[in-house]
Protein backbone atom coordinates (compact mmCIF):
# COMPACT_ATOMS: atom_id res chain seq x y z
CA UNK A 1 0.00 0.00 0.00
CA UNK A 2 3.04 2.42 0.92
CA UNK A 3 4.55 1.45 -2.56
CA UNK A 4 0.93 2.13 -4.30
CA UNK A 5 -0.03 5.70 -2.49
CA UNK A 6 4.10 6.58 -2.92
CA UNK A 7 3.94 6.51 -6.43
CA UNK A 8 0.81 8.78 -6.85
CA UNK A 9 3.90 11.51 -5.91
CA UNK A 10 4.91 11.57 -9.51
CA UNK A 11 1.93 12.28 -10.70
CA UNK A 12 1.86 16.32 -12.81
CA UNK A 13 -1.44 17.31 -10.53
CA UNK A 14 -0.68 18.77 -7.14
CA UNK A 15 -3.68 17.62 -5.84
CA UNK A 16 -3.59 14.08 -6.50
CA UNK A 17 0.51 14.55 -5.63
CA UNK A 18 -1.12 15.88 -1.82
CA UNK A 19 -2.81 12.83 -1.26
CA UNK A 20 -0.44 10.25 -2.65
CA UNK A 21 2.05 12.12 0.17
CA UNK A 22 -0.79 11.85 2.38
CA UNK A 23 -2.02 8.20 2.12
CA UNK A 24 1.39 6.71 2.20
CA UNK A 25 2.48 8.88 5.33
CA UNK A 26 -0.73 7.45 6.98
CA UNK A 27 0.25 3.70 6.19
CA UNK A 28 3.57 4.19 7.25
CA UNK A 29 2.70 5.59 10.32
CA UNK A 30 -0.51 2.71 10.81
CA UNK A 31 2.03 -0.07 10.21
CA UNK A 32 4.87 1.03 12.51
CA UNK A 33 3.02 2.91 15.69
CA UNK A 34 0.11 1.52 15.79
CA UNK A 35 0.05 -2.02 14.71
CA UNK A 36 3.77 -2.88 15.62
CA UNK A 37 4.15 -0.66 19.15
CA UNK A 38 0.74 0.22 19.92
CA UNK A 39 -0.96 -2.75 19.48
CA UNK A 40 1.71 -5.24 21.09
CA UNK A 41 2.18 -3.10 24.00
CA UNK A 42 -1.61 -2.27 24.95
CA UNK A 43 -2.05 -6.34 24.90
CA UNK A 44 0.87 -6.59 27.47
CA UNK A 45 -0.59 -4.18 29.73
CA UNK A 46 -3.68 -5.84 29.67
CA UNK A 47 -2.59 -9.20 30.33
CA UNK A 48 -5.05 -12.28 30.76
CA UNK A 49 -8.37 -10.13 30.38
CA UNK A 50 -6.65 -9.53 26.65
CA UNK A 51 -8.31 -13.28 25.77
CA UNK A 52 -12.05 -12.43 27.98
CA UNK A 53 -15.16 -13.82 25.93
CA UNK A 54 -18.72 -12.59 27.25
CA UNK A 55 -20.63 -15.48 28.93
CA UNK A 56 -23.25 -14.22 25.85
CA UNK A 57 -20.75 -14.60 23.10
CA UNK A 58 -19.53 -18.10 23.79
CA UNK A 59 -22.97 -19.28 24.12
CA UNK A 60 -23.46 -18.21 20.57
CA UNK A 61 -19.76 -18.77 19.64
CA UNK A 62 -19.30 -22.22 17.14
CA UNK A 63 -16.63 -24.50 18.78
CA UNK A 64 -14.24 -25.90 16.28
CA UNK A 65 -12.03 -28.42 17.13
CA UNK A 66 -8.72 -28.80 15.18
Amino acid sequence: MLAAFASFIRVEDPVITMFGVGLAVAVLVDATLVRCVLGPAAMVLVGRRNWWLPRWLDRIAPRVNL
